[in-house]
């Protein structure tokens, strides 16, 4: 019998190591200690368990489904499991197709703006008007009504990744600016403030958080933003930079990439009617104690400043149990 360890298996399938722990933790697969050896070791029973679970994960079946399964591999349980997930894609392509279909309908009526000596671009009235009418356009057929969006927009907004995470208290040093581009200017205040003082040296694990500060209430006010990095507690913090304290708190936690920042407004609709928790607005009130985290802050300060990209953040919304 041919027996893998779980780095073995990792690297084999291309899954990490923490990953397989999760699995074992909730039973789907099984491991074994032999004497004498240090190590946990994997039967080629479970190899095969672990292709087949990988097999139904690209399938997008639920971890809770795939143990149902495994528990009762029999026809009765995978036709309920498979049906309930193609009746749940069809939903996904449903609500899609109807925000697709709106698209083509203002992109025409867009079209017809700018063939006419009317502005191409509607204003925001305007715009809000053709949303709302969407009536078809000479040689179409389809009616596309705001109902159908907005049971589109619930459907896609339900199927969100939301985590909910709890931040520990904090020690930082703020950087904020208000003015043109004020994410920029505060980013190199932080940039130079975590070279000049060997902050990666002192604080390896160090995090960046940021927020608007003070947010615009119109686009065309003008805003500013502030940065986070975590610090030692004892550490000075030299001006123009301020040294802080975050109590922490528990959060609802939505990946981006960056730049996908209109995603803030699904991501607060789908946290106004989570079943289990309610925001909690709290500090600091400049976006109500929400942050946009910029992860992976270590590998960011470690490279050449002419290559450092921030490329995934963190929604941060505060929360509380109902």
């Amino acid at each position: 019998m041919q027996l893998k360890t779980i780095s073995e298996l990792s690297e084999r399938f291309g899954v990490s190591t923490r990953t397989l722990r999760y699995w074992e933790q909730v039973g789907l697969i099984e491991s074994e200690r032999l004497p004498d050896y240090a190590y946990r070791v994997y039967t080629p029973e479970t190899t095969e368990r672990i292709a087949q679970i990988l097999i139904l994960r690209r399938l997008r079946l639920p971890l809770r489904d795939i143990a149902a399964i495994l528990e009762k591999p029999e026809a009765r349980t995978w036709i309920g499991v498979l049906q309930a997930q193609i009746r749940e894609i069809d939903g996904e392509r449903d609500a899609l197709q109807a925000v697709r279909d709106a698209l083509a309908v203002l992109a025409n009526r867009v079209f017809w703006l700018a063939s006419s000596t009317r502005p191409a671009l509607p204003d925001e009235q305007a715009l809000l008007r053709l949303v709302q009418q969407l009536s078809p356009l000479p040689k179409e057929q389809e009616e596309i009504k705001m109902t159908e969006l907005k049971k589109a927009e619930q459907i896609l907004s339900a199927k969100m990744d939301v985590r909910y995470v709890y931040l520990p208290p904090m020690t930082v040093a703020a950087a904020q600016y208000t003015g043109p581009n004020p994410e920029d200017t505060a980013g190199r205040m932080l940039d130079d403030f975590v070279q000049e003082t060997g902050l990666i040296q002192k604080m390896p694990g160090l995090r960046v958080l940021g927020f608007n500060n003070p947010s615009p209430e119109k686009p065309e006010d003008t805003y500013g933003y502030e940065f986070w990095v975590t610090i030692p507690e004892d550490m000075d913090v030299p001006a123009p930079l301020e040294k802080k304290t975050f109590a922490g708190g528990l959060y609802a936690a939505h990946a981006i990439k960056m730049g996908d920042f209109h995603e803030w407004g699904s991501f607060m609709e789908r946290m106004e009617n989570d079943p289990q928790y309610a925001i909690a607005w709290r500090e600091p009130y400049a976006m109500g104690g929400c942050f946009e985290e910029h992860l992976n802050a270590p590998t960011y300060y470690k490279k050449e400043e002419k290559s450092r990209q921030f490329i995934q953040l963190d929604l941060l919304i505060p929360i509380r149990e109902k």
